[in-house]
């Protein structure tokens, strides 16, 4: 009964955030067996340009850490968080959902040129996270029953436990920063004088990922209507031989 609860839920992921999730976990699992090393993951440009290991500027995203306390506590928040975004102000819109992941992964790698970071998952929680709360700026948060806040302080809550747990906070600011970008440049400027959108959703993007809506013009011909189509019973008899 479990394994089918658990099934259900998995299932019922939107396909975002089931695709992230299973290869963060995935990931790590197979670093906890041994079948790879950080080693051959981590965000190296040299390794990327110079040896053309390509895959370090996604496999630099997926992983979190051993098995423990951070991982799992990363791990709840980049499925809460991305899954309310993908359900709520992306829904029916999962190209752009995607959009947003690229956006924001290009961005963070830029900044991983010149910051000397390795691993760049944490602070792409973090840019869900933000971008998630500055979207929803009423909702009353509770973290760990220690603290009430709105929504819009949960990324810097965030950044400050990340503090006390002796951790860098480079990573935590470098997902509020790349949050805010996105926030800014898809949410503000649109809607400032003379402002216009800048982020374009790419059309393959969308040719990939978004059913195409019905045309509400559309007209079908009399002969296309499902009343005058023949029945499955008429076809058969019209079909057989005489």
């Amino acid at each position: 009964m479990a394994y089918q609860g658990f099934a259900q839920e998995y299932l019922g992921m939107p396909a975002v955030t089931r695709a992230y999730t299973t290869a963060c976990v995935l990931t790590t699992a197979a670093v906890q067996l041994e079948f790879i090393t950080p080693f051959q993951l981590y965000f190296n440009p040299d390794l990327i340009f110079r040896k053309f290991q390509i895959w370090r500027l996604i496999t630099n995203f997926l992983f979190f850490g051993p098995l423990g306390f951070s991982f799992f506590f990363n791990m709840i928040f980049l499925y809460r968080y991305c899954r309310m975004l993908e359900e709520g102000s992306f829904r029916g819109r999962t190209a752009d959902f995607v959009f947003m992941f690229l956006f924001g992964g290009f961005l963070m790698t830029l900044f991983g040129l010149f910051a000397s970071l390795f691993f760049l998952g944490q602070a792409f929680t973090i840019m869900l996270v933000y971008v998630w709360s500055r979207r929803n700026p009423y909702i009353r948060m509770n973290f760990f029953g220690l603290l009430n806040f709105q929504a819009p302080f949960l990324p810097w809550v965030l950044m400050g436990f990340s503090l006390l747990l002796g951790n860098s906070i480079i990573i935590d600011l470098l997902g509020i920063a790349v949050g805010h970008i996105y926030y800014f440049l898809e949410d503000v400027f649109p809607n400032q004088p003379g402002g216009k959108k800048l982020l374009l959703t790419p059309g393959f993007l969308k040719m990939v990922f978004d059913t195409p809506e019905e045309d509400p013009n559309y007209n079908p011909l009399p002969e296309d209507h499902p009343e005058n189509q023949p029945r499955d019973q008429d076809q058969n008899q019209q079909q057989q031989p005489q």
